[in-house]
């Protein structure tokens, strides 16, 4: 195992049998950050849907964004929510607002230490982490600090 923010084991992400999210997925593994807008109105979305959240047009497509923005809340988790994470310790969760996707706002987890100080509005990048040994490797999108 090398360098993963949480313990081995946990559940492993995998996209919907429908397959609709599954551009956001194979986007991490190729570094990019994909998320749903819509061809009509212009609007972005998440999570991903079959359809437009506000004008209800069918035409959305996943578009690349920069994989960059700000705190917009913070929980800092200290009870084990899974076996595997048993002897974790505490990690960070942030919710992400991405300004280049009209405001989405993303959950992931904080990279570094667990009780460093956490400021809302704080701008971070996002970081993908690779888990390619494993029988279906996948990426996960973390986030760390930006420095300024």
């Amino acid at each position: 195992m090398t360098g993963y923010y949480l313990n081995p084991g946990l559940p492993q992400p995998t996209a919907t049998p429908d397959g609709l999210d599954a551009p956001y997925w194979q986007g991490l593994r190729e570094e990019r950050l994909l998320v749903q807008r819509c061809l009509s109105c212009q609007k972005w979305q998440w999570g991903p849907e079959w359809i437009c959240h506000r004008c209800h047009a069918t035409a959305v497509e996943f578009e690349t964004v920069e994989p960059r923005g700000s705190i917009y809340s913070f929980e800092r988790v200290w009870h084990a929510v899974h076996p595997a994470l048993k002897e974790q310790g505490a990690y960070l969760v942030v919710l992400v607002e991405l300004p280049g996707a009209g405001g989405v706002r993303l959950v992931g987890n904080l990279l570094g230490d667990a009780e460093q100080p956490v400021v809302i509005g704080s701008e971070v990048t996002g970081v993908f982490e690779h888990h390619n040994d494993v029988d279906e490797p996948f990426t996960l999108l973390q986030w760390r600090l930006a420095k300024n």
